[in-house]
């Protein structure tokens, strides 16, 4: 078989920067160049330019022309509507996942053995992105498909948000896990309303962390 093709330039860039952008590699406040950014993935400029527009529309950029793009930090305003936003979907979902149904348990309790995992292995970007999957298997699991499409925007400032937290607060690791471990207990126990103030407290000290507020 013939090897498979490539990703077009503009592609490999965006994928480059978002993933260090996610990643905090990319830290807020840092301004990009073209050239360094043609120079690290090995395309020219024109691909760069294409991707960066992309991103800038994705809201983690901010384009400067003939200067570059700067990386934009996480604001107190997104991460109040972000938290905002996912109480409003999870505590309903939750709710309308019970009784749960044997798959999603099986599901939940999988994922929290994964994130174990990358927790022991100090991989926090894999860490935060089976968090994300478990609240979102949960949202998928209620069965709307208006809420399942809005709680997928929120995805690439969620994982953003993870790692800003798990960086400044390392014991927080554990805590999630172990409030991950919760919500599926009051799954189990068939309690809707266990659930909701167990996923509650959860989202709700996501705001206190990153802004730095938690002691």
């Amino acid at each position: 078989m013939p090897p498979a093709p490539s990703p077009p330039a503009a592609e490999r860039v965006y994928t480059h920067v978002k993933e260090a952008v996610l990643d905090r590699r990319y830290e807020g406040g840092t301004l990009l160049t073209e050239g360094e950014l043609a120079q690290a993935v090995g395309v020219s400029r024109t691909p760069v330019r294409e991707a960066l527009l992309k991103l800038e529309t994705e809201g983690l950029l901010k384009l400067y022309p003939k200067k570059g793009a700067l990386v934009l930090a996480v604001s107190a305003q997104e991460i109040a509507d972000v938290v905002e936003t996912r109480l409003l979907v999870e505590e309903f979902a939750v709710r309308r996942c019970v009784p749960a149904p044997a798959p999603l348990l099986e599901r939940l309790a999988g994922l929290l053995e994964e994130q174990r995992r990358h927790a022991r292995e100090g991989d926090l970007r894999a860490v935060a992105v089976t968090d994300r999957c478990f609240h979102a298997e949960i949202v998928r699991q209620a069965g709307n498909q208006i809420l399942c499409k809005l709680y997928d925007q929120l995805r690439d400032r969620q994982l953003r948000m993870g790692v800003a937290v798990m960086e400044a607060h390392p014991d927080r690791i554990a805590k999630n896990i172990a409030e991950h471990a919760e919500i599926l207990e009051a799954l189990r126990a068939g309690d809707a309303e266990a659930a909701a103030r167990c996923v509650h407290g959860h989202v709700s000290r996501v705001k206190v962390l990153v802004r730095g507020e938690d002691r």
